[in-house]
């Protein structure tokens, strides 16, 4: 099995009822990879980075640069395990940081094998309450094509709060969607029972 260099990422876990995050590390290169390519037919369309012609490679390249996006506060990756098992189901990420206004972008995926078992929406709340409390920001934003409904019920499960659809707001592959805005504020959080653990 090929691997990719090992880099130092953040020693961190968040955990749920039935979920466990971690940031991904180039050791995890194959489980993305096979995640990615049996997901494909479904995530592709909305998902640009899964598609036909993934490849390890390609797992190997991306998790080989999170460190560095993550000591440059650029982006944080975290991988979704079953809790119970330890499979890795999918991934969750806080990206498109504005850091002058405090707000960022909320994204997560589920492998196809892994869907309708709730890990994408306690994922995405776990994931948005730490990025509110760790990283202080104000506002975390979910943004889903209109035509992409599992993402749009992920976020109402996880208790984002719909503000209304925004014209041409998501761009896949050059092409404009209209896309439906989610948001978390610290105030979602006052009597939430999630755990960080590791910080």
């Amino acid at each position: 099995m090929a691997t990719c260099p090992t880099l130092v990422t953040p020693d961190i876990e968040l955990v749920g009822a039935g979920v466990l995050l971690r940031p991904l590390t180039p050791a995890d290169a194959e489980l993305l990879y096979q995640a990615a390519r049996e997901s494909i037919a479904e995530m592709s369309h909305w998902l640009p980075w899964c598609h036909q012609d993934y490849s390890f490679d390609d797992a190997c390249s991306f998790l080989s640069s999170r460190a560095q996006a993550w000591a440059d506060n650029i982006e944080y990756v975290f991988g979704v395990f079953e809790r119970s098992s330890g499979r890795f189901v999918g991934g969750a990420g806080v990206n498109f940081i504005d850091w002058t206004q405090k707000r960022a972008n909320l994204g997560y995926w589920t492998r196809s094998t892994a869907v309708h078992h709730g890990y994408a929406s306690q994922a995405a709340r776990l994931l948005a309450r730490w990025a509110l409390t760790t990283l202080h920001l104000h506002r975390i934003e979910i943004v889903a094509a209109v035509g992409n409904i599992p993402s749009q019920a992920t976020a109402a499960r996880a208790g984002a709060s719909r503000e209304g659809v925004l014209r041409n707001r998501y761009l896949v592959r050059q092409i404009a969607y209209d896309a439906v805005m989610f948001s978390f504020i610290p105030s979602d959080f006052s009597n939430d029972p999630s755990q960080v653990e590791g910080q």
